[in-house]
């Protein structure tokens, strides 16, 4: 059902480009129709009465239109029964019609009806049915049809207008010859177009190439050209039919003669039998690649979209299938200048449903690789900054080690041995997890990444993942609420006769931060000079502030905050001394 819905929008977009294509075109100015329409029925009614009229009109027709020595002169009218009550006229018609050797008529072929149908190993040679040399004659052999009347039929300038429909309904081809029994019945349009001399293809069937809208035809009311071409005086305009194909059929809308075809839904039947004798004598069918070369051009599509998908990228790899997809359009419908009818919606729902797949891929990709990324960053910053992080353009590169301006964060718990050792484990460990959760949301508070736990110390630094120049003054606003949360923290425990106090060291420098570690296990964390200047001015707050910091941090955040000095220190590691700065909040 899908196959077959996709083969019908097919169509459906071939038809439209065929539409577009067929208007720019010239219908064949050596066809021309006579059609027996409203104003004919109306103005003939006076002198012949209701339509059908006496065959002898036809006659008369026929007599002066061979006057002017047309090329053909092409019934598309079924004269099958004959007309019991003036059986003179319908005789003046055979005669007149079957002594004009350019004169065609047409049969219709009729379902297979067992031993039903016109021996045809009698009256093939009659009809002009030549034998299939590919198949066996069958000595038995029948076929059901409806046959003009049988001294035309005998002239064999018959064939068939049966309307080949596609599975949409849509007549988009014309039949060349039908195969029955070992016998070959040609269709009106090609018994015409090789009476001609014009050679058909043995492929069948040939698909149309239309010329011109539908109704753009050079066409004749019936009853001017018979009031024309009859009349005793030439009073009345004359019309030139040398060397033309004369279609004569109906077009009244009480004689409905209509198919759907890609060029309307109600198009006239002798304005299709024109355009199948066009395309046959203009040898202009319209080719159709074969199935395994559509499948080939589909994969090599397909791996085409998958391969830009990986090198440009989404984005371009999108913007690249649309100017192709443009691109055929404008291909497929230059190819019908060149008899070529080539499929568009296939190979381009190909490509794009492999550009889906690619798209869907990649973001199943980009969220897997997003959930990582989260799963590691989540354990140092606040759910906030991981989302704002990964959301970005860069989230490769911020996972690679890399030299940053940081400013480090140490705080410890003073006199937490001893502590330790007068309290149950149990004791200790929930009164960690109460004070780790509250200073935890204090970092995050101000876009601080919590590196680690060492013991009962917290490390944390701002400036990574994500650069900040204004990492020194989070930092230190970090410290100074950290210093409040802690006298909180001090009031809610007072009951329990625990001293509680820490110590908070900041240094602001160059670092290497990253995921650093084995293999199994990975750390995102900040390494160098840096690092360990911060853990010594952390150790010099003891008997000095609560808060200490270098001076490289007070001069980058100099102007945020009130600041007390206390001297230099000689610290570990340092030959020059430091000078240490205790931060105040502005009074």
């Amino acid at each position: 059902l899908a196959l077959g819905s996709l083969q019908t929008s097919e169509h459906r977009v071939q038809d439209w480009l065929l539409r577009a294509h067929a208007a720019q075109r010239t219908p064949d100015p050596r066809i021309e129709l006579i059609l027996i329409d409203e104003r004919s029925l109306a103005g003939m009614s006076k002198d012949f009465g209701r339509y059908p009229w006496p065959r002898a009109v036809h006659a008369e027709l026929i007599e002066a239109l061979q006057t002017q020595a047309p090329a053909a002169i092409v019934f598309d009218l079924v004269l099958a029964d004959a007309d019991n009550e003036r059986p003179d006229s319908d005789q003046y018609f055979i005669d007149v019609a079957a002594a004009a050797d350019n004169t065609y008529f047409p049969l219709v072929l009729l379902p297979d009806v067992h031993d039903a149908g016109l021996s045809l190993s009698q009256h093939a040679d009659a009809l002009g049915f030549h034998c299939d040399p590919r198949q066996p004659e069958q000595a038995d052999a029948r076929l059901a049809m409806v046959l003009p009347l049988a001294a035309l039929a005998r002239t064999g300038r018959i064939g068939s207008i049966n309307f080949l429909e596609d599975d949409d309904g849509l007549g988009r081809r014309a039949t060349v010859r039908t195969e029955a029994s070992g016998y070959c019945v040609p269709s009106l349009a090609a018994r015409v177009a090789t009476a001609l001399g014009h050679a058909l293809p043995a492929s069948e069937p040939q698909t149309l190439h239309w010329r011109g809208r539908a109704g753009a035809r050079v066409t004749h009311s019936y009853s001017d050209v018979f009031a024309a071409l009859t009349a005793s005086t030439r009073a009345v305009p004359t019309f030139d039919f040398r060397d033309k194909i004369v279609i004569i059929g109906v077009a009244a809308a009480g004689l409905p003669d209509f198919r759907a075809t890609p060029l309307s839904s109600l198009h006239l039947g002798p304005e299709i039998v024109a355009s199948s004798i066009e395309t046959f004598i203009n040898g202009d069918a319209l080719r159709s690649p074969s199935r395994a070369a559509v499948a080939a051009v589909c994969a090599v599509v397909v791996v085409g979209v998958l391969l830009l998908t990986v090198w440009l990228g989404v984005l371009p790899a999108g913007l690249a299938l649309l100017m192709t997809t443009v691109g055929a359009i404008v291909g497929v419908y230059a190819a019908l200048s060149l008899n070529w009818r080539l499929p568009l919606l296939t190979p381009a729902l190909s490509g794009w449903l492999a550009y889906a797949v690619s798209v869907g891929e990649s973001y199943l990709r980009e969220r897997a690789s997003h959930q990582r990324t989260e799963k590691l960053f989540g354990r140092f910053l606040d759910p906030r900054v991981v989302h704002q992080l990964i959301s970005g353009d860069d989230l490769q590169s911020k996972r690679k080690p890399a030299r940053c301006e940081l400013s480090v964060l140490f705080s410890d718990i003073r006199g937490f041995t001893s502590f330790s050792e007068q309290r149950t484990p149990e004791e200790v460990v929930d009164l960690l997890n109460r004070y780790f959760s509250q200073q935890v949301d204090v970092i995050f508070r101000h876009g601080g990444t919590l590196d680690k736990f060492i013991g009962d110390a917290i490390m944390a630094f701002w400036g990574a993942p994500n650069a900040d120049p204004q990492h020194a003054r989070r930092a230190v606003a970090a410290a100074l609420e950290m210093g409040r949360v802690v006298e909180d923290f001090r009031r809610e425990i007072a009951g329990s006769g625990v001293e509680f106090d820490i110590g908070i060291g900041v240094h602001s420098g160059e670092a290497v931060v990253g995921f650093i570690g084995a293999e199994a296990r990975l750390d995102y964390t900040a390494i160098g000079d840096t690092v360990n200047l911060a853990s010594r001015i952390e150790g010099e707050t003891k008997g000095r502030a609560r808060i200490l910091v270098t001076e490289a941090t007070r001069k980058a955040c100099e102007n945020d905050f009130d600041w007390q000095e206390h001297g230099t220190v000689k610290v570990k590691g340092r030959t020059e001394s430091v000078k240490i700065f205790e931060p105040r909040g502005r009074v």
